[in-house]
């Protein structure tokens, strides 16, 4: 069995990254799902996300099997919630996964549930007890992914994608003892 663990990225990485990310979005609409399909999230985000230190990639075998971000504090996309409410409240110390993506050449392994339970325990290295995570409503893999890592639903949340339309968004959030 490979050797399969995540580490934070790096500029030499980034090839990999934009591969991923770019063949995650076709992947979502050849399904119809509206998610990541109005230039979000583009390149220069994650450029910034692999310079500021928040962006892990999952390697197995030696090879980039997936990519994300975890977003440390406010995200101000979480501060207004719908259909319910966050456990420690909109403004508490948390993280925040972002950009989750799992490599075509890797699909059907179940990497992204290592992929998600590896940035849970990133996140409590750096001190979060309060781990949340969002998707869109029609993207049920990620949904079974973001639950069987503990996340419970906490209600709706909207994102824009570059001034296109609010889309809503289940929000999902782990606390860890």
């Amino acid at each position: 069995m490979p050797a399969t663990y995540l580490r934070k990225s790096t500029e030499k990485d980034l090839p990999e990254i934009l591969d991923i990310i770019h063949s995650a979005i076709a992947y979502l609409g050849e399904q119809g799902i509206d998610q990541w399909q109005h230039g979000y999230p583009a390149d220069d985000d994650l450029k910034k996300d692999i310079a500021d230190g928040i962006n892990y990639v999952l390697v197995t075998d030696g090879n980039i099997a997936g990519t994300a971000t975890i977003h440390q504090g406010i995200d101000p996309n979480y501060l207004k919630i719908e259909d319910g409410e966050w456990v420690n409240g909109s403004e508490a110390h948390y993280a925040a996964i972002h950009r989750v993506a799992i490599s075509n050449k890797f699909r059907g392994q179940h990497l992204s549930q290592k992929l998600v339970s590896g940035l849970i325990t990133v996140s409590t290295v750096l001190g979060f007890k309060d781990v949340r995570i969002d998707t869109h409503p029609e993207n049920m893999a990620m949904q079974h992914v973001i639950t069987s890592n503990g996340f419970e639903k906490r209600g709706i949340i909207h994102m824009r994608e570059n001034g296109h339309p609010w889309t809503a968004r289940y929000a999902y959030q782990l606390l860890i003892k």
